[in-house]
Parts: structure tokens; sequence; C-alpha cells
């Protein structure tokens, strides 16, 4: 099956579009009482959530959709008293519930368009929950400037837009009451959902920027909270993004959401990007699904474009045809050829770049003089500046000398709609339009193509449309800085700030044969009317419910304050390993297995100084003074280094460079424990990892007797990650008949002999005391990476095949809260150190003589 996480590009260039699988059905339960509220302040110290570990015995299958507006229209009602409320038929919040489940109940949370005065905000609310299902957030009216004119509109948008406050003028400097507005109205509208929500049986459904921390508040509060985040506008590269004085504080808070979607791979490439360089996360691909793991959760990334509600259009083109509109305009245009642009008022529109374009055609295609029209429709602006007054002076320049240079009477190159359309008489406009052209610098979605191509397919019952039994044809210029630009292959991409290849483009797009605008149609059309909005919404739900279908098998922790705040999610079975629980078992056990990793495990990684010190040389020492132990250091160090250090501890086995060399106590010879070899596929590995050293800067070359490994810890995280991807490729390549293993790991790619792993050593110390006659009945496996998931892993097997008896207790330890085939963890090293010390202070007594005289250093 074809996943639905993102567009295949390819299917697109080749007109093939999936299709969405049916929708289950869901049987409809009756609502269950809800759960009241207050969110905690984000400086507090209440980080235990509500954590039920019982799952509700009443399943309703409900969403709570939340946005910065509710999809309702509202107005005072006669002598200016009460209100009257409908619903807004244009909003896709509205639109997306064609693509959920029919018995699922909806509900929305947002704020309204107009100021309710605060004693009628009860009134207001209980109208809107009982007849529309709304739970308006009322801001007030200090807060919501600041919110939404100030941090939303001057911070947000404009970085998004990758416009930066180069100078105080320009877009303005960071204000962090701004900030604290932002938060201010985020943490209200937490407690509206707050209010209304059945944490264990609703899904979250946040939409756009304006509410982007508020996965945290709610994340504080449920921390099994089915949750889903959808960003409407660009996401910015990670340079851009990296001005921003609260860029760590955002993107924490979208990670407590199960699942972030954006229109288009490169918006989801730039945030991948961000939490790689800011936070050292690595994103997976696995069947298609993109995920990002954080502190045991698995983060879905979604990338899906939102699609055009057909109903609708075809259903304005009914009334258009109806009233003549359409009749209208072709009379009106007769004889001309009609370029369209539909845009909204704002700076990253380019408006003014698509009329200097329209002007450039007309100066070098004359034969278009007289002819071509660009009718340009310029919604209302919904912000507001002084680079918004500008442009909007710009603009109303370049038409009035356009027209003035090239028009005559009965003629304007150029026709500037400046005020409020209806749906009615744009798609008018859509119907007669040869081309529509999009001219914006930065844009999320764009739908106007979307639309346009509806528009020209028409309706098949209309019949006083000329063209609606003839071909369907139509032809699009669009900028490559626009989210729709990926799916719509057969349009003619732009770069706006070009105007003279954007003029080429437009008439290269009004002289393009009939045949071919066709093809180019009926591949676009395709995938509009497949990929609409209850096509996005229902992917969108579905992948959110493929994401949190284990939330409620794991075991989850609140942890971190304010935007640090974070869940760690764990097996039901994971749990911290008890230091009385396993000195109980210790003091009870008589043959013991202590197999111990060294880095990361018994010496932080951050230590400098890599050598031993004396506290753990004397507990190593004291546990080797117990004749019932076997104590191992398994490491990927080498001998030198492991001799030197544990030299005090005589009776210590060593296993070096992942188990290669191995040694049971000082007076031992090293014994090779993987195949006998000269090295010399050596020759051929090291040669390509310099290659790839001397291109990656801050990379380099460790050289053990048995393994090469690369390190790029240091390099760029991206660079870094994409030559190590192509470094595995290229050694598997050259060493395909090499008696050596190449493998990934945190950082670095590693090239060792065949055989040879921390796994293997832990099964030969085992079989080792079962030969013996001293099979362990205790063993204690410690280690904090994936090379020491070998001997976690190994236990297992050990048992089934009788070299641990069943009864074996088993102390299979990880080093910090992860995902483990360990059972247990232990937060750091200095937690292993007092862990070993309790069991050695329980080891006994009698033994100590021995090797008193080894403790110091």
């Amino acid at each position: 099956m074809m996943s639905r996480s993102y567009t295949n590009l390819l299917d697109l260039a080749s007109g093939n579009f999936p299709v969405m699988g049916p929708v289950r059905e869901r049987k409809r339960l009756t609502r269950v009482m809800t759960v009241p509220g207050v969110v905690s302040e984000l400086d507090d110290d209440q980080a235990n959530s509500v954590n039920s570990d019982v799952h509700s015995s009443v399943n309703q299958d409900r969403i709570i959709i939340v946005a910065n507006q509710l999809p309702v229209k509202a107005k005072r009602g006669p002598d200016n008293k009460g209100w009257s409320f409908n619903w807004d038929d244009y909003s896709l919040l509205l639109q997306l519930k064609d693509g959920l489940p029919e018995e699922m109940e909806v509900l929305y949370v947002g704020s309204l368009k107009i100021d309710v005065d605060i004693n009628e905000q009860d009134e207001v609310s209980s109208v809107l929950l009982e007849k529309f299902k709304c739970v308006p957030a009322f801001l007030p009216p200090e807060i919501f400037n600041k919110f939404y004119h100030g941090f939303c509109k001057q911070h947000l948008w404009s970085l998004f837009h990758y416009m930066l406050p180069y100078s105080a003028n320009h877009g303005g400097r960071f204000d962090r009451s701004l900030w604290e507005a932002y938060v201010a109205a985020n943490k209200i509208f937490s407690q509206r959902v707050i209010e209304v929500i059945n944490p264990e049986d609703d899904y979250i459904w946040i939409h756009d920027y304006h509410l982007m921390v508020l996965p945290t508040f709610l994340r504080r509060r449920f921390n099994r909270l089915r949750m889903g985040f959808f960003l409407h506008s660009p996401f910015p590269s990670s340079e851009i993004y990296r001005t921003s004085p609260v860029r760590e504080e955002i993107l924490k808070a979208l990670l407590n959401s199960d699942l972030i979607g954006f229109h288009t791979f490169d918006y989801a490439r730039h945030f991948l990007s961000c939490c790689s360089r800011m936070l050292g996360l690595e994103y997976q691909s696995k069947r298609g699904y993109i995920g990002l793991e954080y502190y045991g959760r698995t983060i879905g990334i979604k990338i899906m474009p939102v699609g055009v509600h057909m109903e609708q259009i075809e259903s304005a083109l009914r009334v258009a045809d109806k009233e003549s509109r359409i009749h209208e305009f072709k009379q009106k245009f007769d004889g001309k050829t009609v370029l369209l642009g539909v845009d909204d008022m704002d700076v990253f529109k380019g408006v003014n770049l698509k009329l200097l374009a329209m002007e450039q055609m007309l100066k070098q295609h004359p034969k278009w003089q007289g002819r071509a029209v660009l009718v340009q429709i310029t919604n209302p602006a919904r912000g507001r500046g002084k680079d918004l007054e500008d442009t909007q002076a710009e603009i109303q320049a370049s038409c009035k000398r356009i027209n003035e240079m090239f028009g005559k009477p009965g003629y304007e190159p150029i026709v500037f709609i400046d005020r409020p359309i209806s749906l009615t008489e744009r798609v008018a406009y859509y119907t007669i339009a040869e081309c529509v052209v999009v001219t914006a610098v930065r844009d999320g979605m764009n739908l106007t193509p979307y639309e346009y191509i509806a528009c020209r397919q028409g309706v098949s019952e209309s019949a006083s449309s000329s063209e609606s039994n003839g071909p369907k044809k139509s032809m699009l210029v669009v900028s490559e800085f626009i989210g729709c630009s990926p799916s719509l292959s057969g349009a003619i991409r732009v770069n706006p700030w070009n105007c003279e290849a954007t003029a080429e483009a437009m008439n290269k797009a009004i002289s393009m044969a009939d045949a071919e605008t066709q093809l180019q149609h009926e591949k676009h059309y395709r995938y509009v009317s497949s990929h609409d909005v209850a096509f996005w919404s229902r992917s969108f739900f579905q992948d959110m419910e493929r994401t949190c279908k284990d939330h409620f098998r794991r075991r989850c922790w609140g942890i971190g304050l304010s935007f640090g705040f974070r869940v760690v999610a764990l097996d039901p079975n994971f749990r911290k390993l008890s230091i009385d629980h396993i000195e109980s078992v210790y003091v009870r056990s008589k043959n013991r297995a202590i197999l111990l990793d060294y880095d990361g495990t018994v010496m932080p990684q951050t230590s400098h100084n890599k050598t031993p010190n004396a506290e753990v040389i004397s507990i190593v020492n004291r546990l080797l003074g117990d004749t019932k132990n076997t104590v191992f250091v398994v490491s990927g160090r080498g001998k030198e280094s492991l001799d030197k250090w544990f030299s005090p501890c005589k009776k210590l086995g060593i296993a070096a460079e992942h188990g290669y060399f191995m040694r049971w106590s000082s007076d031992d010879k090293w014994e090779v424990c993987g195949p006998n070899s000269e090295f010399r596929w050596k020759q051929i590995a090291e040669p390509v990892m310099r290659l790839y050293t001397e291109a990656t800067d801050g990379s380099s070359i460790e050289t053990k007797e048995s393994a090469l490994v690369w390190h790029h810890r240091d390099a760029d995280p991206s660079f870094g990650s994409s030559q190590a991807k192509e470094m595995l490729d290229h050694l598997e390549s050259v060493l395909a008949n090499e008696p050596v293993t190449v493998k990934s790991g945190q950082f670095i790619i590693d090239v060792k002999p065949q055989g040879v792993s921390k796994g293997v050593v832990a099964e030969k110390v085992f079989t080792t005391m079962a030969e013996s006659g001293k099979q362990a009945d205790f063993v204690l496996c410690i280690g904090d990476d994936r090379s020491d998931e070998e001997m976690f892993e190994i236990i297992s097997s050990a048992i089934s095949s009788g070299i641990l008896s069943s009864n074996t207790s088993v102390f299979a330890c990880t080093v910090g809260q992860k995902p483990s085939k360990a059972k247990y963890y232990l937060d750091d090293p200095a937690e292993v150190i007092n862990m070993l010390e309790a069991l050695a202070d329980a080891s006994d007594p009698g033994s100590f003589t021995d090797t008193e005289s080894d403790i110091s250093l």
C-alpha cells in the first residue's frame, strides 16, 4: 500500500495519483463527562501531569480542532442588541469535516473576529457551544493586539517569509513583550480546550503559526493526549529560522505534538534541519513515513498539500452561470486574451512584480498590445504597517503608468480590482481567463491555481457555457516559491524576481497550442479533483491515528520546566533500576556475571580525562574481591588504554575493541576472538575514509588495531550525516568481498571484522562460566549506546539455549531514559557508580584481603 505521508512528485509528474483507502466505520457512543482544569503557569514546577494508566472504558470518537479563528461569522442583532451567528462556508476548518468519519463529533476552539463585551461572553459561549459546537477563546484587547498584530504578523509571519529585521525600520526589532503576549494567548486557548476535553478519547488538531506553543500547554496537563499540528505557512530554512530569539522554545513546543504537517517537502526538510542543528535530533524514514525520535516518542512528519473544496466551486459555477456573470465577462473582454491574478494584498504576493512582467511582455511582444489584458484581483489586506502602505502605493503607480503607456479607447491592459469580490464573481473570472499568473515571492499554500483548474473544467450540466461541451484547457504561470508549485508539473514555473523571464513565460502560456494546454489541463485536473480538501484532512487524520496507536500501551513521564517540558514515553516493562531490589537479589545469588561498558557508563561522555578515578578502581576491586563475581569491562577502546587504566585491577576481565581482544585477568594473555586477519582490508577502507575526511570539515579517522572508525560529531550536522550515508554505501561496495562489517552509529561509521561484537563477548562469558560448573544465576549488564544493545539482545537467546538458566536474575540496564532492549535504566554514570558501590558494600567482606593491595593507584 502506498504511503499517505507524502505526495510522490514523480507520480504527479506522470499524472498518476494515489487513491486514498476507504475510511473504516466506527461505532458512535454517547458523550462522557469532560475533565475540567486550569493550566498551571509555564514557569512553575508542576511537571507531574495528568498521567492515568487506565484507558477510558467508553470509546468516543471526537476531534477538537483548534485555530486562531472559529469558522463562524458574527454580527450584532437589531438595535445593536444581542448577536447572530452563522457558519463561514469558506473556512477551511469547516470544509475539512468532509474528510473525517461521518460519525465523528467535531468541536472547534478559536477566537471570533469581533470583540465581545465581557458581560456577554458567557451567553455567547453558551450559544456557540449549543448550536455550532464552537468554544470561543476571548482574548483581552491588549493581549490580542500584541499577539496577532505584534508577534504573529511582525515576527513569525515575517520570519517564515524570509524577511529579517536588519534595521529597526525594516520589520522592527524583537520585542519580548510581544512574545509574552503570544504565550499568554496560547495559554488562553489551552484553557478553553481543557474545559471541554476528554483526554483519553479526543484527538486534537491544531492549525497554523498562531498556536505553535499550544502543544506544550496541553501536553503538560495530559501526557497521552493524541495531538496533531499543521502549519499552513512556509517553514524557513534553518539559517533564517535560527535568527529568532525564541527558536528553541517554539521547536520544543511543536515536538510535544504527535504529528506535524507541512505543505511541501521543502518546508518539512527545513524543520528537520532545525531539529538536527539545534536539538541534535535525527529523523528516519520507514516504509515512507518520516519520524523523529524524541525521548522515546516517535513524532510523525506529514507532507501533504491542502486541496480545494470541489463541491463549493462547482456550486459557485452554477450560480455564476445562472446569473449570467460568465456571459457578462465574456462580452466585456470579447476579442481579448485574459490573464488573471488573484492575490491577497501583502508584501509577499509579488503583485507589482507581476505588473512589471506584464509591462515587459507588452514591450517585447507588441502583438499583444490591444489584445492581452491582465485582470488583477486583490483581496483586502489582513496586516498593516509601512511596508504594506508602500506596496499598495507602488502597485497603484504601476497600474497607472502601464495603462497610460499602452491603453487606448476601449482597452486597458491592467484591470485592477481592489475590493472584496464574491466567490461567484471570482469563478466567473477564472472561467474566462486563458492563463492564471501567480508571482508570490514566498507563499505557504496558494490555492488560486487549483480553483482556476476546477473552474476551467466547468460543470457538465452547465449548458449555457460555450466551453462546457468542448475541450477543456488551462495554463498556469506560477512562482517556484509557492507551496502548490511541486504538485503542478505542467505549469510554467518562474522566478518572480526575474521580470523578463516571467514576461516570456506569460507570452508562452497564452501562445501555446490548444492541444498542449488541453493535455496539461487534464493532468492538473486529475490531481486537483482527487486531492481535494477532504483527501487532505482524511490523510492527516489517518496518519494521526497511526502515530498515536501505542499511546495507551506506553508509560509516560513529564519532565522539564517552561518550554523545555517534554514527555518521556517508555515501554511498560522498562523501568528504573531499583538499587534496593538489585542489592537484595545480588546478596542471594551464588554465581554472578557483571559486564560493564566504559565510556558513557562508568565514565561520563563529557569528561576530558578518560582515566578512571580512585573511586571507580576501588569499587571494581571490591567487586572482584568477592569470589562469586566475574567482572568484565567490555569497551570499544583499544587494549593498551584499558590495560593501563585498569592495571590495579588484577582479576578484571577486559574485552577491548568491542571484543576483538579479550582476556580474563591481567595474568592471562590477550586472545583474539575475531577471525585471524592481516587486515588487508584497511588498505582499501582507509583511503576511502581519508577522502571523505578531507572533504568534510570537522571529521576524523580513529585507527584501532582491529577496526577503523570515522567520526563526524564535530562536522556540520546535515553535511556530516549526508557524507556518512554516502560513505557507508561506498565502503559496503568496495569491501563487499572482505570479511568485515560496515555499520553506522551515533556520529560514526565503524568498519570491523565480521563476528566481532559485545554480544559475542557476553555469550562467551556465560558459556565459560556454565562449562566450569558456575552457571550464572545473576547477570548485570550495563551500557549506553547501540553496541551495548548487542549484549542485551544476547541474554534472551542465552536463556533459550540453556547457557543461562530460566531462573537467572537478569538486570540488563541502559544509561539514560531512551528506547532500548534493556528492561532497566539508570539516568547517568553517577547513578551507575552509586549502584555498583551498593553492590560492592553488599559483597562478602571475607574475600577482600586478596585485593586490598591493588586498590591504590
